[in-house]
């Protein structure tokens, strides 16, 4: 059986951010899950910022959202960043399970529906350690709705 393919989709914008992603990137791994995180894996060969940059980023994550069995979204609650948001609603569509990984003090604050309802479960990034990615049990969200 092989393993399990997962594109992490998280902001890595500021340190708390990054600790969440490399925490979710380590757990993860060690659960020896294939897993695509864009942290990790940034285009070469284009100025970072130019048009040629932003393109080949794009099509390589949208690549690897195809690749991928299922999306691990962190969602930071009513706070979500666009590409995060666009990656996950992107896997949604083409229909991936998303696991959204509610993270941070912004996630007490509520969740928007959109992410909540188009997810397959809604967890903690402790939960991720133990959560069972053969069976993708459902578990929806209990917080504040926005």
């Amino acid at each position: 059986m092989s393993a399990i393919k997962i594109y992490l989709a998280s902001p890595f914008f500021n340190d708390y951010e990054l600790s969440c992603v490399k925490r979710a990137e380590q757990i993860l791994f060690a659960r020896g899950f294939d897993v695509f995180s864009p942290r990790l894996n940034e285009v070469r060969g284009a100025e970072s910022g130019s048009a040629e940059w932003s393109r080949l980023t794009f099509l390589n994550d949208r690549k690897f959202i195809d690749w991928a069995d299922v999306v691990v979204m962190l969602y930071h609650g009513a706070y979500s960043d666009s590409g995060t948001a666009w990656e996950a609603g992107y896997a949604c569509g083409k229909g991936k399970p998303v696991v959204a990984v509610h993270v941070g003090k912004d996630a007490e604050n509520g969740s928007n529906l959109m992410v909540h309802e188009s997810s397959k479960t809604n967890i903690t990034l402790e939960e991720l350690e133990r959560y069972d990615f053969n069976e993708m049990p459902s578990k929806p969200y209990k917080g504040k709705m926005l």
